[in-house]
């Protein structure tokens, strides 16, 4: 049952798109230009400004080879996505497929998770936001967290729109430093201007110590980095519900995936290994600005601190969005408070948004009185609940195929290539990715995480369960 039919009390059977987005009350505030650019930003985040200074520490050229592979897993996920979408684009599609084709406890394990997902990493976003302006001026970091959450609370409830728009801009300036950092090491690489100009060569990629130069072993361990560095590419489906045109701009915003990826994450990486050998990057320091550094342009560091602010406001922005969406998306099915169901006259989910954002000001508040290890625990688990989504939006696909295949269910007009086999791939290399969490010690402790968020979610939906038995919310399809 959709989120339009428990709102209006509708018998379930399949809907057109149109009738289930009228029945959500949203408005379609999102155009082709923002869509565009949320799915590139979704792409592009700390994790590449950032997290890659440690990846390439432990794989060397390799990684470039490790983004390649998980670029591909990243474009099945969101095709399989995109198939569901146009069978019926919903907003909080993920726990709405969920619900649909595995049952109400997968929708309410999958609406919960990614809700926490985006709180937990918004509270580390604001706080990685207000660190990096220290890098310009002495204020206390806890003053600038709470000034970024104000303002972004406040774009957030005014129009879905000015979110897109402010979306749009976030996303244009990461980009901008992307293309800004290709196109300086190609002048380096073929006219050989700069500090690195007589070292710089294609050859570096291969020269010390190899491609692999620690080995396979070391390119599987960064899988986990590298998976992490894509998380949030799926808010996109979160913006279903919102969209202009959602049948014609969500199609081609998924399929700018393989472009993506081959541009701002394989390109810059062997743009900047070519540059400078892979052993002067070190774990903690962001590779572009090392590559400023090695150039003798030491207003990189500056430009990155600025690009990497960005990328963290535009991830609390987004977790704010999508935080609200999902609350009302389980409270429309009786999984959640009945208060986060209602909208503002602008079509806002006011309530579920405002209980998000106080929980972001209050980690940031634990966080500034207990920087230790009791918040990186929690901190740690947003990598594998991200990933919960991913995992959820493939076992859809799957069983959606298969019920359209029988005829049960009208067929996408936008079909996965190669599915089922290729979610299977995806799956298959998700399980990889865990298995290599598991061996590191310092990705392991989210994998403790997991199990106690499953016990406290089972238990609140048995609780949940019975005290409404009359909700056809928790039956069995």
């Amino acid at each position: 049952m959709t989120s339009a039919q428990v709102d209006k009390g509708q018998p379930d059977g399949p809907e057109s798109a149109e009738a289930v987005t009228a029945g959500e009350g949203y408005q379609r505030g999102l155009g082709a230009r923002q869509i565009q650019m949320i799915a590139i930003g979704g792409a592009i985040g700390t994790g590449l400004f950032l997290g890659a200074g440690k990846a390439i520490d432990r794989a060397g050229p390799s990684l470039i080879l490790a983004y390649a592979i998980a670029g591909l897993v990243i474009f099945f996920i969101m095709r399989a996505l995109g198939e569901l979408l146009m069978y019926r684009p919903v907003s909080g599609s993920f726990s709405e497929y969920a619900r649909e084709f595995l049952g109400p406890f997968f929708g309410f394990v999958t609406g919960w998770t990614y809700w926490l997902f985006w709180v937990v990493t918004g509270i580390t976003e604001v706080t990685a936001a207000a660190t990096y302006m220290t890098y310009w001026w002495d204020i206390p970091q806890w003053l600038s967290a709470l000034v970024f959450t104000v303002i972004l609370y406040g774009a957030n409830l005014i129009s879905v729109k000015l979110f897109g728009e402010l979306e749009f801009w976030f996303s244009m300036v990461k980009v901008t430093a992307i293309i800004g950092m290709i196109l300086i090491c190609a002048g380096v690489l073929t006219i050989g201007f700069s500090d690195a100009g007589d070292t710089a060569t294609v050859a570096n990629l291969w020269n010390d110590g190899g491609f692999f130069p620690e080995g396979i072993g070391g390119t599987l361990m960064t899988l986990q980095i590298v998976m992490f560095a894509f998380l949030a590419v799926e808010l996109v489906g979160v913006t279903a519900g919102e969209s202009k045109d959602p049948k014609t701009v969500l199609p081609k915003a998924i399929n700018t995936v393989p472009w993506r990826i081959a541009v701002f994450y394989v390109g810059a990486l062997i743009m900047i290994l070519s540059v400078v050998p892979w052993s002067n990057f070190k774990p903690g320091v962001s590779p572009f600005v090392a590559a400023f550094e090695e150039m003798g342009l030491g207003i990189g560091a500056a430009i990155v601190n600025f690009v990497v602010l960005t990328a963290a406001l535009s991830s609390c922005n987004s977790g704010m969005y999508s935080t609200g969406r999902m609350l009302r998306d389980l409270a429309l099915n009786g999984q959640g408070p009945k208060a986060f169901t209602r909208l503002t006259r602008n079509g806002l989910p006011l309530a579920g948004t405002t209980f998000s954002a106080a929980l972001m000001l209050v980690g940031v508040w634990i966080n500034y009185q207990w920087p230790g290890e009791a918040f990186n625990y929690v901190v740690s688990f947003a990598t594998i609940s991200g990933m919960w989504a991913w995992i959820m939006i493939l076992v859809c696909q799957i069983r959606y195929r298969a019920r359209a295949d029988r005829g049960e269910l009208p067929q996408s007009s936008f079909k996965a290539p190669g599915a089922p086999f290729s979610s299977w791939f995806a799956l298959g290399f998700i399980g990889l990715v865990i298995v290599m969490m598991a061996i590191d010690e310092d990705a392991r402790i989210s994998l403790y995480c997991a199990p106690l968020w499953g016990l406290i979610l089972g238990v609140s939906y048995l609780t949940l369960k019975s005290r409404n038995p009359g909700n056809t919310s928790f039956a069995k399809r």
